[in-house]
């Protein structure tokens, strides 16, 4: 059966919609040829159209069936045997063969005899037929067989089907789809699918020196199959489509857990005591069963839930967040907000897609590729230089060529490159992303050497505001961001300049109190350029910091000088004040800890220095005596002086106390 393409779309995502048709009369077949690489989109997407052909089948061999099926042949021919491989193969099989006399038998098989020296050294082998005719075996030199043929008409049909399938599989960058389409009577059949094609491209011509601005836009569409398109109707689709390949033309077998058999074998012997019956047997019965489950079986809370409940989705990672930055040398296109015109190809929503379907029939031969019109409208269009902040706080820059368009052609245009024109010549390339209608987008195609600007920044922390609540002193401020643009217009005309500001994060834009537009991550500002002059342009960003001290864990000084800042309210610094003079008084109480302790190690110290004395002198001596009179004493004033530290450090507990209480509730 004949098809005919009808029609084809082309997707950015990098896959062609095909519909062929034809006129069916009985039942047909039809055969689809696809690239390997195309196959599984094809067999993913095929749909088969006509409600008179009933139960259509498609069928196709997979990559792996050439070596199935000639494995599976009686005679197998998939490892390129020659005769002696054949003969081999065939051991049992019934023949007869000419050499040169007819003789029948079956093939016992085919050996290799030595024949004689060979030139080279060694010695070369020669093939010999083993038969038995039913009588005897034969040997019959396999250079002397001219041919033989099989008795069994089996291998013969086998033999034609594995050279059927050889001569099939010799294409093997093609694989063949055949269509069955039952059915009785004339019918209109139509087979549509979805494989890989290359990518469709659009370029524009932007024409400025015109009376009225205008663009142009060309369709890029390559034919890289081996049919020809003749008179299709071509749709261009432009979106971001959910798109994926999956394996579905090879066999696929799952694997599967491998169990023992389940065999009964036998039992073995027991004996059993005797015993009496309890009056409960419920009860003991469950009680074993207890056992058991406890003993030998899994805990049942593990399999509590779903059978499949161990099983979760989980998310392996968030997405970063990415720093673009644009270069103005690069031509990045600038975001923005977007003329009528006559469109050469018709537009659709096709989903949440745009669809363009080319006015006329469209031919195009195989592995060839056609530039077709796809737009030609007036459009809106503003002259403008644009300077990069980002760029211009590292020192002086030409601003960027720039023109602001205006989508207003009636249609959405997809993204490409374009070729701008300007007073008859060319003047530059920019690039731009899918422009919806009515929207609008700054497109970037030079630099305006005659103007030059840059950027100074400077910084200043101010004082704004200080709170002391539940121990923590919040101090506010404001960093006050002062970005001050100069930029000279050595031309003598003047111009149009939009300064693009990168937005501070976590700042407010405080002057200018207005801006033409803003993006996620820039202000842009329009400023006149007069001719031949320099101006200055500042923009200044108020940034709120605030910062938390945990006041127990300042010091002395810092509370201190803190208490004496005029610029916290009066109330917080009494509060501050209040703390400073409990840390103070937490500080001499430790201070007299640490002095009573170091004068009780000394007296501990003079302790042991007398008694070594007194055991050098001993006791009973007159210098002994006074040895032992001096140690009683000593003894008296360790305990008086242990005594007092433990008061001392009971107040600088009580003191650390109150200072923490008061931290705590304190608040202002």
């Amino acid at each position: 059966m004949e098809l005919s393409l009808r029609r084809l779309a082309l997707f950015s995502s990098g896959v062609g919609f095909f519909e062929y048709g034809g006129t069916a009369e009985g039942p047909q077949t039809a055969e689809l040829v696809f690239d390997a690489c195309a196959v599984n989109d094809a067999l993913k997407s095929l749909a088969i159209g006509g409600a008179a052909s009933e139960f259509p089948v498609v069928r196709y061999a997979s990559a792996s069936a050439l070596r199935q099926t000639l494995g599976s042949l009686k005679i197998d021919l998939s490892g390129e045997p020659g005769l002696w491989g054949i003969l081999n193969s065939l051991k049992g099989a019934e023949i007869e063969a000419a050499s040169p006399a007819k003789i029948s038998g079956r093939v016992i098989g085919v050996e290799k005899r030595p024949a004689g020296a060979a030139r080279e050294g060694g010695t070369w082998e020669e093939l010999f037929l083993l038969l038995f005719t039913g009588a005897e075996v034969k040997s019959i030199a396999v250079r002397d067989i001219s041919s033989f043929a099989f008795k069994d008409e089996k291998v013969t049909v086998d033999l034609n089907r594995a050279l059927d399938t050889l001569s099939a599989a010799r294409d093997e960058k093609n694989r063949r789809l055949v269509v069955s389409l039952p059915g009785e009577g004339k019918r209109d059949v139509s087979l549509s699918y979805v494989i890989p094609v290359p990518v469709w491209k659009v370029s524009y011509r932007l024409n400025l020196g015109a009376k009225r601005p205008f663009i142009q836009g060309w369709a890029i569409v390559d034919n890289d199959s081996d049919t020809d398109w003749n008179d299709a109707e071509l749709s261009l689709v432009s979106g971001r489509p959910v798109s994926f390949i999956q394996n579905l033309s090879e066999p696929y077998l799952t694997s599967r857990p491998e169990l023992p058999l389940a065999i009964a074998g036998f039992a073995g012997a027991r004996t059993y005591e005797s015993g009496e019956a309890e009056e409960d047997t419920e009860d003991t019965i469950m009680d074993i069963n207890q056992s058991f489950r406890t003993e030998d079986s899994t805990d049942e809370d593990e399999f509590s839930g779903p059978p499949f409940a161990c099983f979760s989705r989980r998310r392996t990672g968030a997405p970063q967040e990415l720093d673009i930055q644009i270069n103005l040398q690069d031509l990045d296109d600038y975001e923005s907000g977007g003329p009528p015109g006559a469109g050469l190809a018709a537009e659709k929503r096709a989903g949440d897609q745009f669809e363009f379907t080319l006015k006329g029939g469209v031919t195009i031969e195989r592995r060839q590729s056609a530039m077709l019109p796809l737009i030609e409208a007036e459009i809106k269009a503003e002259r403008l230089l644009v300077l990069s902040g980002k760029e211009a706080q590292c020192g002086t820059v030409n601003p960027s060529i720039c023109v602001k368009l205006v989508n207003e052609t009636g249609m959405n245009l997809p993204a490409g490159p374009i070729t701008v024109y300007d007073a008859g010549t060319y003047a530059g390339d920019a690039l731009i992303e899918f422009l919806p209608e009515n929207e609008e987008r700054i497109i970037s195609y030079g630099e305006d050497l005659s103007v030059r600007g840059s950027m100074v920044y400077s910084g200043l922390t101010s004082f704004r505001a200080a709170a002391f609540s539940k121990g923590v002193l919040t101090v506010s401020r404001t960093k006050i961001h002062r970005f001050v643009y100069t930029v000279r217009n050595a031309s003598a005309s003047a111009r149009k300049l939009i300064i693009e500001h990168p937005v501070t994060p976590s700042a407010n834009l405080t002057a200018p109190a207005q801006y033409e537009e803003k993006t996620p991550d820039r202000y842009r500002f329009s400023v006149e350029l007069p001719a031949n002059k320099e101006i200055h342009f500042t923009v200044t960003e108020e940034e709120p910091l605030s910062e938390d001290f945990t006041v127990g864990w300042l010091s002395l000084d810092s509370l201190v000088h803190a208490s004496a800042d005029t610029r916290i309210p009066a109330g917080v610094r009494a509060s501050l004040a209040r703390a400073a003079a409990l840390r103070q008084n937490i500080a001499e109480a430790q201070d007299a800890v640490s002095h009573l302790t170091k004068k009780k190690e000394e007296t501990v110290s003079e302790q042991e220095r007398i008694r070594r004395n007194l055991e050098a002198a001993g006791n009973q001596t007159a210098q002994g005596r006074q040895y032992l009179s001096r140690l009683a004493a000593l003894d008296e004033e360790i305990d008086a002086l242990a005594a007092s530290i433990n008061e001392a450090e009971g107040k600088a507990g009580a003191l650390k106390k109150e200072f923490e209480d008061f931290i705590r509730a304190e608040g202002y």
